[in-house]
């Protein structure tokens, strides 16, 4: 037993030695090195030229957006810069593919097989990922569609913010909070776009019945010119349309506004404000 077990051991010692020894012949062999040394240089080189290609392609799409922009065939920017994004991130992601198969092939991998096997997973995930599948076709007729772009404030269900970026996957939506909410493209049913026209600030003036009417509506009409005047937001004069309402204690007066999209908010706000100041000043009593 003892002697089996010590020409075990010397049997391991040797296969020690001997592997200890190949590997050094291995190291010191200048043809190994060279070869090592070939490979590093085409890896290197390989990405070089992906980030190479990666960046002279952003550069042409980022110019390409801005030529449409200045076209005097008045491409909406908004759409542009959405495509734009888009093509960004599948040339990337194309390029960073074909980088990682070059790669491979100079350590010696096999890529027929890798890519037989690529083309078998990409079926599997057509038939077991329906969802995925779903987010895509929805994201592309998104974008074909012109349904909202990047830089849009939009509320699909429960969320509305400022859209940020339209993945070929998913949405981000960033809130006026600061939240972002990453939404699945096939998930977004139903969408109401606040960007796509202008909006309508509505504001309503109440003053006591006793007021002088005539003189309240051209106090507010001068007061409306004046905040026209002053902001870019409201696009067209607004228009005081008169009395709203009449009870036995107040007369309430309309004013409309066209603004810009998604700023009526801010307009009324304005409105209000220089309002009551020009109504208190007047002695009237504004209410509401």
């Amino acid at each position: 037993m003892d002697k089996h077990k010590a020409i075990t051991m010397l049997l391991d010692v040797s296969g020690w030695v001997q592997f200890k020894q190949n590997t050094w012949d291995y190291i010191i062999n200048p043809d190994n090195w060279t070869t090592w040394l070939t490979i590093l240089i085409k890896v290197a080189v390989i990405y070089i030229m992906g980030r190479i290609v990666n960046a002279i392609t952003r550069r042409a799409v980022a110019h390409m957006v801005q030529e449409r922009e200045k076209s005097p065939l008045k491409f909406d920017p908004r759409r542009t810069k959405t495509i734009g994004k888009l093509i960004g991130s599948l040339v990337s992601s194309t390029v960073s593919f074909f980088v990682i198969i070059l790669i491979l092939s100079q350590f010696g991998f096999n890529l027929g097989p890798i890519l037989a096997g690529a083309g078998v997973l990409g079926l599997a995930i057509g038939f077991g990922a329906q969802s995925l599948v779903k987010d895509v076709i929805t994201g592309f007729f998104i974008i074909f569609e012109d349904q909202f772009a990047v830089g849009d404030v939009i509320q699909t269900g429960n969320f509305k913010g400022t859209v940020e970026e339209i993945g070929i996957r998913v949405t981000r939506i960033r809130n006026w909070t600061g939240e972002v909410h990453i939404i699945p493209n096939g998930l977004i049913t139903q969408v109401t776009n606040f960007s796509s026209h202008n909006s309508l600030a509505v504001v309503d003036v109440t003053v006591a019945y006793e007021a002088d009417l005539e003189k309240a509506l051209q106090a507010t009409k001068e007061t409306v010119r004046r905040v026209y005047e002053s902001s870019d937001l409201i696009v067209k004069e607004p228009s005081v349309l008169g009395v709203q309402t009449v009870t036995n204690t107040d007369v309430t007066l309309r004013i409309s506004a066209e603004c810009r999209p998604n700023a009526q908010a801010e307009v009324m706000r304005a409105l209000n404000v220089e309002l009551m100041k020009a109504l208190d000043q007047l002695g009237f009593k504004k209410i509401g």
